[in-house]
């Protein structure tokens, strides 16, 4: 793979200032960022004065631990437009999550707020090793979903000529990506697994296409995949983190260096580490739920936002701005089976380490009798039709689970292309199981 460090003299000074300097100018930020929420979101005034607090109350940033969480229901019980903090006329553009565990979340952005926003991307895709004049084929979804237009409106701020291709069509993405020859690619993880089988099915080597850098979010994924994905395309495998509650995409990013983590772009989202069951504040270094504030959005300031995400705060590396760790799961997609705690990611982990299997998996989850059980439903590689060689691949897949998570699972081998797909976030788990 090609060294796509990138200059030192093309970075923002504020990704290589001291930690005194970013710790300044974050207090200076927070303090905005309290008051305007308190004064223009009626929302805001009645949580903070709830709790007994108020902006003339934030000298320094351990002070924020006394300010209120927000979680996503405070944004469905106040649909639509309840919290913001401007004027609805202001909002340049509004996006929304698709609703499906009922109301959507609508978010929504200044003019300014848009700009911020293209500037964390261009810093996020240079961070990836992305340069002014590549083509960038984004094929996140477009629409009210923050991936398509955050990739596009940063990788366009960067200078990058943008291939516009969203999700869907996985033929027409291999066609493209020969024809059009992009430099780098924005998509989920999964989805890439897919576009890869479909470079294999049309008898392609991924390792001759021209990718360089694949920039990889809104899903969790593990090292491994990063490594098949890395193996396979010869091209660097970047993580970025984001979410539409603080902005969408952009929030923190991978240095392609590196790829030690995502460093928070904390001049503009303040991290903390929280225990998921007491709300206290954790030091850097402890795995906990990440909550982020935001320093400089005009529309919709979030502050103390429980993302449900599991991570912990890391010293930077090769940025002077904190790292988060790769997102291990979510507080909320935590899976409780007869008492142990299993994260999809876990058992991502134990496929990549099995022969015969490919990176395709759903876990379905069923009760039979008074008992819940784990169904692990894989795909078998085109080389694996054996049935011997499939009763293998369950075996060790099954022992793998067992002996690093500690949980009994039963490991169905599918034929290739027999788990569902998914052209955006993969949907890991199907819980069967009936409410009681």
């Amino acid at each position: 793979m090609k060294d796509l460090t990138p200059p030192k003299d093309s970075l923002d000074p504020i990704e290589i200032a001291s930690r005194d300097e970013i710790t300044a100018l974050q207090e200076e930020r927070l303090a905005w960022s309290l008051r305007h929420a308190y004064e223009n979101s009626p929302f805001f005034k009645q949580s903070f004065d709830a709790a007994g607090a108020h902006p003339d109350d934030f000298k320094t940033i351990s002070d924020l631990a006394a300010f209120p969480f927000t979680v996503k229901e405070d944004l469905r019980a106040t649909y639509p437009f309840g919290m913001f903090a401007v004027p609805r006329e202001r909002l340049a553009r509004v996006h929304a999550s698709s609703g499906t565990t009922g109301k959507p979340t609508v978010v929504g952005y200044t003019r300014k707020d848009v700009d911020i926003w293209a500037d964390c991307m261009a810093r996020s895709i240079r961070a990836s090793g992305g340069r002014p004049g590549d083509i960038c084929h984004v094929a996140y979804g477009y629409g009210l979903f923050t991936g398509g237009l955050g990739a596009h409106y940063g990788a366009e701020r960067l200078g990058c000529t943008v291939v516009p291709v969203s999700g869907g069509m996985t033929e027409r993405q291999v066609t493209l990506i020969s024809d059009f020859a992009p430099d780098i690619i924005m998509v989920t993880p999964s989805y890439m697994l897919s576009i890869l089988d479909e470079f294999r099915r049309t008898g392609l080597d991924p390792r001759d296409s021209s990718l360089k850098v694949g920039i990889f979010g809104a899903e969790p994924w593990t090292n491994s995949m990063r490594e098949e994905i890395e193996r396979a395309f010869d091209m660097h495998a970047v993580d970025i983190y984001g979410l539409s509650e603080i902005m969408g995409p952009g929030v923190a990013n991978e240095c392609v260096e590196t790829k030690d983590g995502l460093h928070v772009w904390e001049d503009h989202f303040y991290p903390e580490i929280i225990d998921p069951e007491t709300g206290a504040v954790l030091p850097d270094g402890e795995i906990g739920e990440l909550v982020f504030t935001t320093l400089t959005k005009e529309a919709l300031p979030m502050i103390r936002y429980r993302t449900r995400d599991l991570s912990r705060i890391l010293p930077g590396t090769a940025r002077s701005m904190r790292r988060i760790e790769k997102i291990t799961g979510r507080s909320d997609d935590m899976i409780i089976l007869r008492g142990v705690n299993v994260f999809p990611t876990q058992i991502e982990e134990q496929l990549m380490k099995c022969r015969g299997l490919a990176p395709h998996f759903q876990i379905e989850l069923i009760r039979e009798g008074r008992m819940d059980e784990m169904i692990v439903n894989v795909e078998a590689t085109g080389d694996a039709a054996a049935p011997e060689a499939r009763a293998a691949s369950a075996e060790e897949l099954a022992h793998h689970v067992k002996s690093v998570i500690g949980i009994t699972a039963r490991i169905e081998i599918r034929d290739p292309g027999a788990v569902p797909r998914s052209e955006g976030k993969a949907k890991r788990v199907v819980d069967k199981r009936p409410r009681d």
